[in-house]
């Protein structure tokens, strides 16, 4: 089995700057990716960002230039560096962990979520 523990969370002006982190336990298979996901009230779960352990990228247009996704793959850690935040990022946050047992076969788990809000 796999934990996700999220920390990084909180409230910020807009303009400001958060880093989110997570950090991966359990029975961590060699090929996977980490990522980001978040969920505002009312909308769907959409991507934010997402690293593989070879280190490629992935971002959501709209975080693009402002989100920078990193990992540490000693650690099974991923960070989030959040600048230039806008009151349309506020959203719960969610770690992902999406391990690739094969090109046909996946597992994914889940964090328990951090809220970031972005208000004056």
């Amino acid at each position: 089995q796999v934990q996700l523990v999220e920390s990084g969370g909180g409230l910020v002006q807009p303009g400001g700057s958060l880093r989110l982190s997570c950090t991966a336990s359990g029975n961590i298979f060699s090929s996977n990716a980490m990522g980001w996901y978040r969920q505002a009230p009312g909308n769907q779960r959409e991507l934010v960002a997402t690293i593989t352990n070879g280190g490629i990228t992935d971002y959501a247009d709209s975080v693009k230039g402002r989100f920078t996704i990193s990992r540490d793959n000693a650690k099974n850690t991923v960070y989030l560096q959040m600048n230039s935040l806008k009151p349309e990022d506020t959203a719960v946050y969610f770690c992902t962990l999406d391990q690739l047992y094969s090109p046909v076969l996946n597992e994914s788990f889940w964090g328990q979520g951090t809220q970031v809000t972005v208000s004056s």
